[in-house]
């Protein structure tokens, strides 16, 4: 110790003492009944948190997943079906865009397209023509990375839906969709009258289809007076109570029929609705 100087004698004399003079500890008291149950019981406890820890994890996954959504809302036409003027349309675009943003869509990720834009400044509104829309979409699938929701409003006719001056047909909506968003989940609405023509060109294992008429029938309610077509006012309405996308278009469909019965519009115009074998367990929920 000597070689260590007074370093190690410090060392020897007080750690050495220390140890020498640590007290016995006590044995452990054997474990009772009474230890036994409330170990379980922490246990159970600890799971039970657990459990609602991740299941409040999956509820909100599943809850806000549409956040990364693109969301492209457009009223494609101004004309009542008199060729006079109507707001019907970009009524529908404001008022569904302002609900999809209610039930958690990003409105970052939301475009609105208008034929007359320069009208409703504070929608920040894009115009309704084909290119617009095609490039728009294509810069936001390229910056999310959820599916697709995508809403016409519009007039139809037995082949295509009126996009401004011009009609587009079942064959020209497909292609824009498959060229923008592919192989995600993808839900596709189209409120005009003979809609029903886009669902064959439009349907998929990935894909749900919701129009406002069958293919040989017209929708009603593109007035000059009215606020909205019978198809988006029951989209408007229902949107915040149902809690995904098959149920919004049980209520829809039960809603136009009511509407179409209490005013006397005839005949129905029967909305379609077609859900891809792969896509149901992808769509949002709120």
């Amino acid at each position: 110790m000597s070689n260590l100087g007074w370093f190690g004698s410090w060392i020897a004399s007080n750690f050495g003492r220390a140890e020498a003079s640590v007290a016995p500890q006590p044995e452990p008291e054997p474990p009772t009944e009474w230890t036994h149950y409330s170990r379980l019981f922490r246990v159970f406890v600890l799971g039970v948190l657990a459990i609602g820890v991740l299941g409040g994890a999956g509820w909100l996954y599943e809850t806000h997943s549409h956040k990364d959504w693109a969301v492209l809302v457009v009223a494609a036409d101004w004309h009542a079906h008199d060729g006079g003027p109507s707001e019907a349309f970009d009524n529908a675009r404001r008022d569904i865009s302002a609900e999809l943003r209610g039930i958690g869509f990003d409105e970052d990720n939301m475009l609105q397209f208008s034929v007359r834009p320069e009208r409703y400044p504070d929608a920040h509104a894009l115009v309704s023509d084909g290119p617009t829309i095609a490039n728009a979409l294509s810069d936001l699938t390229n910056r999310t990375q959820g599916g697709c929701l995508i809403y016409f409003t519009s007039h139809g006719a037995p082949w295509g839906m009126v996009l401004g001056n011009v009609i587009v047909s079942p064959g020209q909506m497909a292609h824009l969709v498959d060229d923008t968003c592919g192989n995600r989940p993808t839900v596709v609405i189209i409120s005009s009258c003979y809609s029903g023509i886009f669902v064959p060109a439009l349907s998929g294992e990935n894909r749900m289809i919701m129009t406002a008429a069958r293919a040989d029938r017209a929708s009603f309610g593109c007035g000059q007076d009215n606020r909205y077509t019978y198809f988006d006012a029951c989209v408007v309405q229902n949107l915040p109570g149902a809690h995904g996308f098959p149920e919004l278009a049980d209520r829809v469909k039960d809603c136009v029929s009511k509407r179409e019965v209490e005013t006397g519009a005839s005949p129905p115009s029967e909305p379609q609705v077609s859900i891809g074998s792969n896509v149901a367990a992808n769509l949002p929920r709120w």
